[in-house]
């Protein structure tokens, strides 16, 4: 079982927030912690809508979270808040889904004016789903990524360094939890 489960919140495959989540993975990865994904789009959207939790591919995402030491979720901002497609896959989480890991919430967006959305939209209901341990979430702006044509995702220097210092600090959790 992985040791850290991401939650990818975008209705977009090629989201900045998707290929953030891809570039996380890969940096928790060369510590040598084991890495899946949940990218709530690939879910069926019947299945989502409808609440189906026993629906084989919801419980299968559900039991992903479940057996994480860590969860990192990442959701492009709208209006403010969280998107949609991650409210309906949070809202199928049992109460206690998050309860004793770490987790690490990651926003995208255009501008600064949503920045506090990580702190007051999305940090409420991961601790109503009962993590105890919620680290400094990361946002990043769009004028953060550079955009360099059939590269992997990069980050400009200081954005780099702000998620590069807090992935260290999730690794550090987790070493240290054995």
């Amino acid at each position: 079982m992985p040791s850290i489960v991401t939650i990818g919140g975008s209705p977009s495959a090629t989201s900045k927030s998707a290929a953030l989540l891809g570039l996380v993975r890969a940096r928790l990865e060369t510590f040598g912690i084991t890495t899946a994904g949940v990218n709530v789009r690939d879910l069926p959207a019947e299945d989502l809508l409808f609440a189906r939790s026993s629906a084989l591919t919801i419980a299968s995402a559900v039991e992903l979270v479940a057996s994480a030491r860590g969860v990192v979720v990442a959701t492009p901002i709208y209006k403010a808040a969280y998107s949609g497609i991650l409210k309906v896959f949070l809202d199928l989480l049992p109460q206690d889904a998050l309860a004793g890991k770490v987790v690490l919430p990651i926003a995208t967006g255009g501008s600064l004016a949503h920045m506090l959305a990580i702190d007051y939209a999305l940090r409420p209901v991961l601790s109503a789903l009962g993590s105890t341990h919620i680290l400094g979430g990361v946002y990043l702006q769009d004028s953060q990524f550079i955009n360099a044509p059939g590269a992997e995702v990069q980050l400009e220097g200081a954005a780099d360094d702000r998620l590069n210092s807090t992935i260290k600090q999730l690794a550090g959790l987790l070493t240290s939890r054995g």
